[in-house]
């Protein structure tokens, strides 16, 4: 599992997101103000580069979707964790360009 402390992490939250290459580009973030009205947002964590590291769906006041990100020193993903509603992971591994290496 790819471990991560979002401690020292900035945490923002958003409406959506765009694409279907990993990572998610997520969009139309909201201030903590806006989160009282929604039942579904994106909880996000960035570290100090601003590469989105962890992410996940809140649905209701529970996670119903999480990825987990691991970048090498130059930014390119090389690992995605996908954890979907029922707990199942999935595990995508990346090449030094960050293109999917298959199974």
């Amino acid at each position: 599992m790819i471990e991560i402390d979002t401690q020292n992490l900035e945490c923002r939250y958003f409406v959506t997101y765009s694409g279907v290459k990993l990572p998610f580009k997520l969009s139309q973030q909201l201030t903590d103000a806006e989160l009282h009205n929604r039942n579904t947002f994106f909880r996000a964590y960035f570290d100090d580069k601003d590469q989105l590291l962890f992410f996940q769906k809140m649905v209701y006041g529970e996670s119903e979707l999480e990825h987990r990100y691991s970048y090498d020193d130059n930014g390119v993903l090389q690992q995605a964790e996908i954890t979907d509603a029922d707990g199942d992971v999935t595990v995508l591994t990346f090449d030094e360009t960050g293109k999917l290496i298959e199974d």
